[in-house]
């Protein structure tokens, strides 16, 4: 069983797991790519940049020096957001343990290259270590509060999955963790849905009432699983925790980063002025681009996601594309 855990990232979901790993006896170390943060973080004792209001454990043990992170480790936790990960990961790589596992809780597709965070990883150190995805619908403000909450760990080595599958939930009553070994439909639906969920707050910042949010989460489920079956995910995938169940909590929580970047948009502010209210990374953002690419380049209609790229990135009124959606041919569900 694991013992000795590296988190790389200090944010959010980083926080969240570092807690509960510490307070199941574990040793548990954390990198952040800015010192000053990673310390300021430490004599505080909580992290107030990205999950203030919640006191770090006292065993949780800091670690700036890129060559000392991830010494002795057995499990590695890369906590990195998605558009970042190639640049963190091919600075560490001299330091990662050959064989060690990886569990990523990125949930987002690379702009560059369209990868995915499980490809990234692969692409940046290679073979030599397995990755394993961990996602759902996991809100790090209630997590960290101890909520009752499901999660789903995503890995082709089905033994692999179980091992952290358990090192997780044992003897943890708050949360519990299944698995999956479509490592493909997980990591694109938790992907997609934050494009949904900006599009979902966008019809909160509007006043379009709950028929039209009903009908968004609908037809954006539906997107999300033409084009993950079209890249070859398995479909019952999307009707899960990882599709359905994360989408829901993006799409409805007040906590939500993508959706309230969206509810800023839809009430009026620019893309520019909503993005600067947060300090986070708004994934869906980023993700946006790249599943336009996908669903082009794979001949996939993804009407509301293409919706949302152009308020983001071609200037569109939000009323306009909201009528241009409802305006489409008629067709049969």
């Amino acid at each position: 069983m694991f013992k000795n855990i590296s988190i790389i990232g200090d944010g959010a979901m980083g926080t969240v797991l570092a807690t509960l790993l510490c307070e199941k006896g574990l040793s548990v170390r954390m990198w952040g790519h800015d010192k000053a943060q990673l310390d300021k973080i430490k004599n505080v004792g909580e992290n107030i940049f990205f999950l203030p209001g919640y006191k770090l454990p006292e065993t949780l043990k800091f670690e700036s020096r890129d060559s000392f992170i991830m010494k002795d480790c057995d499990l590695i936790i890369s906590a990195v957001p998605c558009q970042f990960m190639r640049g963190v990961w091919s600075r560490l790589k001299a330091y990662v343990p050959v064989g060690v596992a990886i569990v990523s809780v990125a949930k987002g597709i690379e702009n560059t290259t369209s990868l995915r965070p499980d490809e990234i990883l692969k692409d940046v150190l290679g073979s030599d270590n397995k990755c394993v995805v961990f996602s759902g619908p996991t809100i790090a403000d209630e997590l960290i509060r101890k909520l009752p909450a499901t999660a789903c760990i995503a890995c082709g080595d089905i033994k692999l999955a179980e091992k952290v599958q358990h090192v997780l939930s044992d003897d943890v009553d708050w949360l519990r963790v299944y698995t999956n070994t479509d490592v493909l439909g997980v990591e694109l639906a938790g992907a997609m849905k934050n494009v949904i969920a900006i599009a979902a707050g966008i019809v909160d910042g509007i006043g379009a009432g709950d028929n039209a949010k009903a009908a968004l989460l609908t037809r954006g489920l539906a997107e999300i699983s033409r084009l993950g079956i079209a890249l070859g995910a398995d479909e019952h995938t999307f009707a899960g925790l990882t599709g359905l169940g994360d989408l829901v909590t993006t799409c409805v929580s007040p906590k939500g980063r993508n959706r309230s970047f969206g509810e800023r948009v839809g009430k009026g502010q620019t893309v520019e002025q909503a993005k600067k209210t947060t300090v986070s990374v708004i994934e869906g953002i980023a993700t946006c681009k790249s599943v336009v690419e996908l669903a082009k380049k794979h001949n996939v209609e993804m009407p509301i996601t293409e919706a949302v790229y152009s308020i983001l990135f071609e200037g569109k009124a939000v009323n306009r594309a909201i009528m241009d959606l409802m305006n489409r041919r008629l067709k049969s569900e």
